[in-house]
């Protein structure tokens, strides 16, 4: 195909022009005020700027999030077509974590060989930078499109695109018969592609007792002892009560997992009155989230733990969406470019971790998640190899033509 040979130089010929994209974006931090960062403002300004010098006209969707910080959204489109296809990739990250962890400054870029270091290479810069550059080789190369290519950079996706896709979709801007590639999940051979996702929901949990010196116990009430008399029981109900499989799904039961602890006291000679945890559960469509949440404040109310009082609040709420038909127009483009130019056949199925395809497939449009990835989202040292972003953005722009 004459046009798609043009596309393949174009896009190899960028590649050091992406490298260096990828070091000026993840030098800007972009992570989310509640995680106690800035937000993605900087950083959608340098991409803003970028998109405008190639020649794509770009609108902005800023919307203030509940601590008055703006939170950015970007949109550009190229093509004459009655459909567009739309890929999405999220501007923010979460933070480094321990930076002890890491064997170089997360936020400067590191480049070894054709591998890049750095926090966001992979989660989403890597699909952000496929995105981008697919588009402006279809541009730079004059190859007549079938589709029109759709590109948005999006806020907040890290804690729950509150401000960015939840937001977006409900804007004038995607149309009846418009598509979605969301590059935010994938494989190390890109043989996947995700249909569909599990409902999220964060529980928070808080335990009030009484707090008192640790020589004096019968002074007071241990939230902390409680709580973990009350993680115990909510543990072994939740794995023992919601046990259906769906082969579609990877893994394919639900997740009930303890994660995050906040601090209670200062001091090892305190008694904590105060305890909060919080639960991450991965809930499969064959289940109410409501019923979940029952299920646990249930425990909560027992008369085992009258003596103290327990709060369980959803922090964070996505119920899942409707799955992408495995025999959709957007799998079929997706599925025919792989299988082409990657030669491996493909799998359809699910995932326990939430993207913006769900925000898209709520309001019933056609939804694929796919990408070449290790999977080091959210890790200490996480990469992403430039063969393999360039890779990426040849299967995109392939869709097109």
């Amino acid at each position: 195909m004459k046009d798609f040979s043009r596309i393949n130089e174009l896009l190899d010929s960028y590649k050091q022009e992406m490298i260096e994209t990828m070091r000026q974006m993840i030098s800007i931090k972009a992570i989310s005020p509640k995680s106690g960062g800035s937000g993605e403002a900087v950083r959608a300004q340098f991409l803003e700027k970028l998109l405008n010098s190639w020649g794509f006209p770009t609108k902005r969707y800023d919307y203030n999030d509940d601590t008055g910080t703006v939170r950015p959204n970007i949109i550009t489109a190229m093509g004459n077509s009655k459909s567009t296809i739309w890929f999405v990739a999220h501007m923010d990250t979460v933070s480094e974590g321990d930076p002890k962890l890491w064997k170089s400054d997360p936020f400067t870029l590191k480049v070894d060989g054709d591998i890049l270091y750095g926090r966001g290479v992979n989660d989403d810069g890597h699909g952000l930078i496929a995105s981008m550059y697919a588009m402006r080789a279809l541009k730079d190369s004059g190859a007549a499109v079938k589709y029109n290519f759709g590109l948005a950079l999006v806020a907040d996706e890290e804690i729950g695109s509150r401000y960015g896709m939840s937001k977006l979709v409900d804007e004038d801007i995607f149309k009846k018969g418009d598509m979605f590639i969301v590059p935010d999940w994938g494989s190390k051979d890109g043989s996947l592609i995700e249909i569909g996702e599990k409902g999220l929901l964060w529980l928070k949990v808080t335990v009030i007792g009484k707090q008192v010196h640790a020589s004096t116990p019968d002074l007071g009430k241990n939230a902390f002892r409680y709580s973990m008399r009350f993680l115990a029981q909510v543990d072994s109900m939740l794995h023992s009560k919601y046990t259906a499989r769906n082969n579609v799904f990877n893994p394919d039961v639900s997740t009930f997992e303890m994660t995050k602890h906040e601090k209670n006291v200062d001091s090892v000679n305190i008694i904590p009155g105060v305890d909060v945890f919080y639960i991450d559960c991965r809930i499969l469509p064959d289940y109410n989230m409501s019923e979940v949440v029952s299920s646990v404040k249930q425990i909560a109310s027992s008369a085992e733990f009258k003596e103290v009082k327990i709060e369980v609040e959803e922090a964070n709420r996505q119920d899942p969406a409707p799955i992408t038909d495995p025999n959709s127009d957007i799998v079929r483009l997706l599925d025919s470019s792989v299988t082409e130019l990657r030669k491996v056949k493909t799998r359809k199925l699910g995932i326990g971790g939430a993207t913006c395809a769900e925000f898209a497939r709520k309001k019933g449009f056609q939804a694929a998640v796919w990408g070449t990835q290790a999977d080091v989202a959210h890790q200490p040292n996480e990469y992403s190899d430039i063969n393999e972003i360039i890779a990426d953005a040849k299967v995109f722009a392939h869709m097109l033509i």
